[in-house]
């Protein structure tokens, strides 16, 4: 068992292509106690679901090459990804994309930038 399994951090992976962005959000989650990592690509992103086992995911939808819809698809067919809580993190307004978001095996959204609110209460309903 490592020391985070022991500790009980809730783990998170961000997903996003702007580093950033990226990097502020992990910041934001580790104030929260979470053990948190971060991938730039959607590729990338399956590879770390598959090595960290997050429970919670930040996805964001605008990536080039492989965007957020088509990463949250291939990571619920992942074995552990059902059992993970997505969440789209997208520049555009809500009702833009919440129906699409939907289709593609998301669990919530967020308009970014993420408010601390929002974040706590999504870590605190995850956990």
């Amino acid at each position: 068992m490592t020391m985070t399994e022991q500790s009980g951090a809730l783990r998170v992976l961000v997903i996003d292509d702007d580093h950033d962005v990226a990097d502020s959000l992990v910041m934001l989650l580790e104030t929260f106690g979470a053990d948190v990592r971060v991938a730039y690509s959607g590729d990338a992103g399956l590879e770390t679901v598959a090595a960290f086992r997050p429970k919670l995911v930040f996805l964001d939808i605008g990536m080039p090459r492989m965007d957020g819809y088509e990463t949250a698809r291939r990571l619920r067919a992942l074995p552990q990804g059902r059992a993970l809580t997505l969440v789209a993190l997208t520049g555009w307004g809500q009702e833009q994309i919440s129906a699409r978001a939907r289709e593609a095996g998301f669990d919530r959204q967020l308009t970014k930038p993420a408010g601390l609110a929002d974040l706590e209460q999504l870590l605190g309903a995850v956990q």
